[in-house]
């Protein structure tokens, strides 16, 4: 996305100089359907996730999301807001306006105007449209036919579309995971949405630090949110920049005194349940088919983007586009849900890139353990099956680390994730090749034939 850095002359007041933002214009969701896919998508949320049933504490969240929607910076959007009884510090939104604010969130504020610093970051990615256009800018062939045609009319909706796509609500979705730049535009646009009604916006920046700084010392409660929420830099100071250029207002907060109630509230919530135990289903819809059915032929084609090229077996599929720095191959009907509802591959790759936190030149070491590490936090049952060794893909140097899960095809038992990484210019390329366990000596010659013939386009 770019921003729009309004004309001044002379005699226009100082605040015109704010930058203002706009979503992409590459997006082929129109707003109504940004709002179906939010309520579709929520309704899988509830479905899953533990919501909280407090009339208080909804009430009091709600209050303070009913005066940022008032902004004009906020989109227009019919926001809910909802809480989630899970004691790690996050929250999302959903496109379309329904937002989600993990209890672990409420007890680590220190005012008011924090809750609506995030409050206001979430509500920027609705507005500013980051999820549906990141899934538009990944599925540039197959999107406009899918969003036009009959297919949105069949069981699931737009959200069932989509996962057909392999794009779902998981940890790792389009729809929720977003680029610095894209959280550097939600701080900035947060900000306005908090200064226009009366809110301190530098509260947002001065809470994401707390927390960035937090996630320094490895709380396990934050690696969702640090992989949800890259950051994009200094925020205090590019947020209390740009606050000298907004209009002067007098910040207030609704209820001050409420928020040590609303603690008292959420640590009085019983434990959540533990999701229950659940057989695989493919993400298209029927039973996930048996592995030895989708076994590579033998026979390979060629992918190619704008980052990178390889081989992949004939008889599986690219999910993705060749401007996305990212793909999913695999069968199509490989794509199966989790107990949670996600949408996981059960054989088949995945290629992308992973930034580091810490920003700078890209340490291959350190930053493939950054990578199992998050991986690990958002999947704890998988774990490493194996000594890591340094292998040679070209003319670079990667690391081949085995790892191992429970296969989503439950009756058979162990899965093989074997992760490849590099380190590339600006981040550390990975893929990660899948399959049950019972199927990795049928599956290892085509892993060996995409790594060999994986190769970088700079």
């Amino acid at each position: 996305m770019r921003t729009l850095l309004l004309l001044v002359l002379a005699t226009v007041p100082t605040w015109a100089q704010v930058k203002e933002y706009k979503p992409s214009r590459l997006n082929f969701f129109s707003k109504e359907q940004d709002v179906q896919l939010g309520k579709e998508s929520a309704a899988e949320v509830r479905k899953t996730m533990p919501v909280v049933n407090n009339a208080d504490l909804t009430n009091w969240v709600n209050r303070i999301g009913q005066r940022l929607a008032k902004s004009p910076h906020a989109g227009g959007f019919p926001y809910t807001f909802e809480v989630i009884n899970d004691k790690e510090i996050n929250a999302f939104a959903l496109p379309g306006g329904p937002m989600f604010i993990h209890t672990g969130l409420i007890s680590a504020l220190d005012n008011e105007s924090q809750l609506a610093g995030v409050m206001a970051h979430e509500m920027s990615h609705v507005a500013l449209r980051h999820g549906t256009a990141n899934v538009s800018k990944s599925n540039l062939i197959q999107l406009p036919a899918m969003l036009g045609g009959q297919i949105l009319g069949a069981q699931g909706g737009i959200l069932g579309a989509l996962g057909q796509l392999g794009v779902g609500l998981g940890a790792q979705s389009m729809l929720l995971k977003y680029s610095r730049d894209a959280e550097s535009q939600a701080d900035l646009n947060g900000a306005q949405i908090m200064n226009d009604v009366g809110y301190d916006p530098t509260q947002m920046a001065v809470f994401f630090q707390k927390l960035e700084q937090e996630g320094q010392s490895d709380n396990s409660l934050m690696a969702n949110f640090l992989s949800d929420h890259p950051t994009p830099g200094n925020r205090v100071k590019y947020v209390s920049d740009q606050n000298k250029l907004l209009p002067k207002k007098q910040y207030t907060e609704l209820e001050p005194q409420n928020l040590p109630r609303m603690k008292q509230v959420v640590a009085s919530l019983p434990a959540p349940p533990k999701p229950a135990a659940q057989t695989a289903k493919s993400a298209t819809g029927g039973g996930a088919p048996s592995p030895s059915e989708v076994r590579p032929t033998g026979r390979y084609q060629a992918y190619k983007s704008s980052e990178f090229s390889f081989n992949y077996p004939d008889n599986w599929e690219a999910f993705g586009d060749q401007n996305s720095a990212s793909v999913t191959v695999a069968p199509r009907s490989t794509l199966v849900q989790d107990q949670r509802g996600n949408v996981q591959v059960g054989y088949g790759m995945i290629m992308a890139h992973y930034f580091p936190q810490q920003g700078g030149k890209v340490n291959l070491q350190r930053d493939t353990q950054a990578l199992i590490k998050q991986m690990q936090a958002q999947d704890p049952n998988l774990r490493t099956d194996g000594t890591a060794r340094s292998v040679k893909v070209g003319t670079q140097t990667g690391i081949l680390t085995p790892l191992a899960s429970p296969s989503p095809y439950g009756q058979n038992g162990k899965e093989v994730d074997m992760l490849l990484t590099i380190a590339r210019p600006e981040a550390l390329f990975y893929a990660v090749f899948i399959a049950p366990q019972s199927e990795w000596t049928a599956v290892k010659p085509a892993f060996d034939n995409t790594v060999g013939t994986l190769q970088f386009a700079k």
